[in-house]
């Protein structure tokens, strides 16, 4: 087998992979992801061992162990975009050797859960509760860009949603995936969480419907999003990174699933009033599924 190029793998010095600037040691198979690398710090104080801590830019590695389970927290940075950088680097540390750039003949399944925070599209998810992705909507265009990605996605959701919300054709086509089922149902818990559908933006303001200055391309996409109905679906909540997430670990052969904090509700206009109290709440409910 051909080894990789150096310009498509890029390494540091100390053999670490580009960005991430981890080995494959470093990475335990449980993985947590989260936007704000200031959030690694809060979810490692729980943890009674710490490993490793490794920093470049606005990714933010803890490794170590809660309760006898080794788990790694890493920080993405807000967007598809960087997790299409940190979902390839984890893949890699997985199944190819970085000394050699082959890929290896068995790698590892990681299993990826992200913990966020979202609005609410749906008046009846209130602020504060935990919404677990069991759909993504993927608004970014970043899975397009891979071949056969048409495998891991609903295409009759994605055409019944394009269809009702009246989607502009210059925008990215929206994209459907499903969250790993044993990964959401190991996080799921009927008294504590919701599992719904995600939608991920490509941005905060004009791809959540937000209008500041610059009116938007769809006017009133955000009621059109709030009705959907599909096979018993509605969509519950806006973020930025579960479908990029999702569909590229379900390409990649890994397992994924998303949980979410609701700090807002677009349709009522509610803000928690104490989102970081109920977000360690969070924290601690979700270290308590995976280990």
């Amino acid at each position: 087998m051909a080894s990789i190029k150096s310009s498509e793998l890029i390494t540091n010095e100390d053999g670490s992979i580009f960005h991430l600037h981890l080995l494959p040691e470093d990475l335990a198979d449980d993985i947590i992801l989260v936007g704000d690398p200031g959030r690694v710090e809060t979810i490692a104080s729980h943890f009674q061992q710490i490993e490793l801590k490794k920093s470049n830019r606005e990714f933010y590695t803890i490794t170590g162990s809660y309760r006898g389970h080794r788990l790694s927290v890493i920080s993405t940075g807000i967007g598809p975009d960087n997790i299409d950088i940190v979902i390839n680097e984890l893949d890699a540390l997985a199944h190819i050797d970085l000394k050699t750039k082959e890929i290896k003949a068995i790698g590892r399944t990681l299993n990826i859960v992200r913990i966020g925070t979202s609005g609410s599209v749906q008046a009846d998810i209130p602020v504060d509760s935990f919404v677990i992705s069991e759909k993504s909507i993927g608004c970014d265009g970043v899975l397009r860009f891979y071949a056969n990605n048409e495998s891991v996605c609903d295409h009759p959701f994605e055409e019944a949603f394009i269809r009702h919300c009246r989607w502009t054709p210059s925008a990215a086509r929206p994209y459907v995936v499903n969250a790993d089922p044993g990964l959401a149902d190991r996080l799921y818990d009927e008294e504590h969480t919701i599992k719904g559908v995600t939608l991920t933006a490509v941005g905060f303001y004009g791809p959540q419907g937000r209008v500041l200055r610059l009116p938007l391309a769809m006017p009133g996409i955000n009621d059109r999003i709030t009705a959907f109905r599909y096979e018993g679906y509605k969509v519950t909540n806006y973020e930025m990174e579960s479908a990029a997430i999702t569909g590229l670990c379900n390409l990649l052969g890994h397992r994924a699933a998303t949980i979410c904090l609701i700090i807002a509700n677009r349709i009522n206009g509610d803000a928690s009033a104490d989102y970081h109290s109920y977000m360690n709440k969070l924290i601690r409910y979700t270290l308590e599924k995976l280990s």
